[in-house]
């Protein structure tokens, strides 16, 4: 349950702040906390946007499998597509583009979402297809939002 729980990666996120800091400096690195902070808030809601919309149960709430796996965790609230593989995956994406100049490895931040995302199906609240589109959603959002910040960026250094 540690690893499900959002407030766990509270520490990984200052890292990578501090890593996007480093690398940036203070005020192109305080526009991508910013573009991050915003990659989050745009994930979340568009992800209940297509949660309200879909309307599919979770597996501990829908009738014809909830007797047939395993449930550690019993939320309420629709299933597809998944919000915590969307926004791992997001953030993730953005920060291997942000931070693969900077570092060597940065592509090792994989291991976070499927971590996440793994445990989301583990406790019986995903589908794997929950969790496998919003892997795809979280990429394709992380890709725009390293856009975004791309032109912010170049605006900065312009000025």
């Amino acid at each position: 349950m540690f690893i499900t729980n959002q407030f766990s990666w509270i520490p990984l996120f200052l890292l990578l702040f501090y890593f996007i800091l480093k690398a940036y400096g203070w005020k192109k690195g305080l526009i991508l906390v910013l573009v991050v902070a915003g990659l989050v808030a745009f994930s979340d809601q568009f992800v209940n946007l297509i949660k309200n919309n879909v309307a599919r149960l979770r597996p501990n709430n829908d009738p014809t499998v909830n007797e047939l796996i395993r449930i550690l965790k019993k939320p309420r609230g629709y299933s597809f597509v998944s919000g915590h593989s969307t926004t791992s995956f997001a953030v993730t994406t953005f920060m291997i583009l942000t931070l693969r100049k900077y570092y060597k490895y940065p592509f090792l931040l994989l291991v976070w979402p499927l971590l996440f995302a793994y445990s989301r199906i583990y406790i019986g609240v995903h589908f794997p297809i929950d969790i496998f589109m919003g892997m795809l959603l979280g990429i394709t959002i992380g890709l725009l939002f390293y856009k975004i910040s791309v032109y912010f960026l170049k605006k900065v250094n312009s000025n």
